[in-house]
């Protein structure tokens, strides 16, 4: 077997990465008034830098900034393109009578447009902090997140009557994105998707159904919706997807094997690479493999970041020779299920378990693959 010189690496990984107390506390303060936005870059830049070397000191060769700017993955980007509104999130009633905090609407309200520059200057920073050899890598939202979660009902029909321009304009900015990116230099980008994940998930889907979807057909349209991005591809770029059935405190959404989305996701996407999250029997088994085409790469994501024990290497080591049943050893590679935290909360897990997880997954993709 072949170590991979470009991505995704053989041992690689999601992106986010538990926040520092003292980032945390930056935040708040900034939320109360008490330092300015300047002064809690300077403190993010600090983290990010710490971050960096954490990555680099376990073997990663993919960097991320830890998405140590952000709240939550997807609202922080997505809230910047023009025509996109988030509702501010309310406290909630449950049945047992506790509250809990909803997660934040998103809207379309307008025409969808790239207005600004989104990661570029966050990613220029990551890119100076790196040592030589190392790759960076920054994640963002994927397009399918503003269509999903309201459906019809969340994107004006003023702006959108036909939803087939709302798709292009959103490719467009998505484009222009992933241009600007790579102006900076940036070769390696990876779309985060929980949506067709959910679609795994009867639940979901008959949620879909409610909103007046049809949860077998969205798999096949969200594939035409990325790939209009995918056409867009700077040359040279390493273009992912990441898909997860949520990660929230160490909680998920959905559950349920890759079958119902596998031939559009793996099959009719144009994408480079996919990191699946396989880390337990929520996902099902590897038998939706069979549709990856001979030129992509998965990556397996058979390590939880949702908890603390370690997984043992025997059997990460028996759980991919299962997958090469179905895909060659050559078009594998090796992560943790998702990020450490896809939300500034973080999972419940603690720092010197995310150490001993990433260095699992850099030991034992060094004796699977050399």
């Amino acid at each position: 077997m072949s170590e991979r010189s470009t991505p995704p690496f053989r041992a690689d990984h999601v992106g986010s990465f538990l926040r520092p107390k003292y980032l945390l506390d930056a935040r708040e303060q900034r939320r109360n008034g008490e330092i300015t936005a300047e002064q809690l870059r300077r403190v993010e830049d600090r983290a990010i830098t710490e971050i960096v070397r954490f990555q680099e000191d376990v073997g990663l060769k993919s960097i991320t900034d830890g998405e140590f700017r952000r709240t939550y993955f997807h609202i922080d980007f997505l809230d910047q393109l023009g025509g996109v509104k988030t509702d501010v999130p309310v406290m909630v009633k449950k049945p047992d009578g506790s509250e809990e905090l909803a997660p934040p609407v998103m809207r379309v309200v307008d025409k969808v447009r790239h207005v600004k520059d989104i990661q570029r200057a966050d990613f220029e920073y990551l890119k100076r902090q790196l040592s030589p050899g190392s790759t960076p890598k920054v994640s963002i939202p994927s397009p399918t997140m503003l269509h999903f979660r309201g459906g019809r009902a969340g994107i004006s029909r003023d702006a959108y009557p036909d939803l087939e321009a709302f798709y292009q304009d959103v490719a467009d900015a998505y484009g222009e994105e992933l241009r600007s990116l790579a102006a900076a230099g940036a070769t390696y980008v990876q779309l985060d998707d929980t949506n067709l994940a959910y679609l795994c998930d009867e639940h979901m889907r008959e949620g879909a159904r409610a909103r007046g979807d049809d949860p077998s057909e969205l798999p096949h349209r969200y594939a035409s919706f990325i790939n209009r991005v995918v056409a867009q591809k700077p040359a040279g770029m390493t273009l992912a997807v990441h898909l997860c059935r949520g990660n929230f405190k160490s909680h998920w959404a959905a559950e349920g094997g890759y079958e119902p989305v596998a031939e559009a996701l793996l099959a009719e996407m144009k994408l480079d690479a996919y990191f699946l999250e396989y880390d337990d029997e929520r996902s099902g088994d590897f038998r939706p493999l069979r549709f990856l085409p001979k030129d992509k790469i998965v990556v397996l994501g058979l390590v939880t970041t949702k908890l603390g024990q370690l997984e043992s290497k025997d059997t990460l080591k028996r759980r991919i020779d299962e997958a090469a049943k179905y895909v060659p050893m050559e078009q594998l590679c090796l992560s943790p299920q998702c990020g450490f935290s896809s939300t500034v909360h973080g999972n419940d897990i603690a720092v010197e378990a995310q150490r001993a997880k990433l260095r699992l997954v850099v030991e034992v993709a060094r004796e699977v693959w050399g």
